[in-house]
């Protein structure tokens, strides 16, 4: 199961889709271990919208994090990749003090990182 927490989810798309979306994700996790293998990563369109929520619980706060990346025909030693730029933004607020943050993108409701 992804990093983002119950109540990160429940803010951010609501009760029946955040229900829909753990219980999706704790199958998909019970497959992948029963079958040893990884999910397979999403292929995002460029230009796709990724969203990541997080929270600090105890002092109730709150923060969303959105981005979109389109690179078009770089080298491949120039080309930024949207999990690199989740990395770095979730790495950026876990340097604050903020738990790890998993990004989403949309369409489809997939995770990134």
């Amino acid at each position: 199961m992804s990093k983002i927490s119950r109540r990160s989810l429940l803010g951010y798309s609501g009760t029946a889709a955040a229900g829909a979306v753990l219980a999706s994700s704790a199958a998909s996790a019970s497959a992948s271990t029963v079958s040893g293998e990884a999910a397979a990563p999403v292929d995002f369109p460029p230009g796709t919208e990724f969203t990541g929520n997080t929270s600090i619980g105890p002092i109730d706060a709150a923060m969303t994090l959105t981005f979109t990346l389109r690179v078009d025909q770089a080298p491949a030693a120039n080309d930024v990749t949207p999990v690199e730029v989740a990395e770095a933004l979730s790495a950026l607020a876990e340097a604050r003090g903020w738990p790890p943050i998993t990004f989403y993108g949309t369409p489809p409701p997939a995770p990134l990182n």
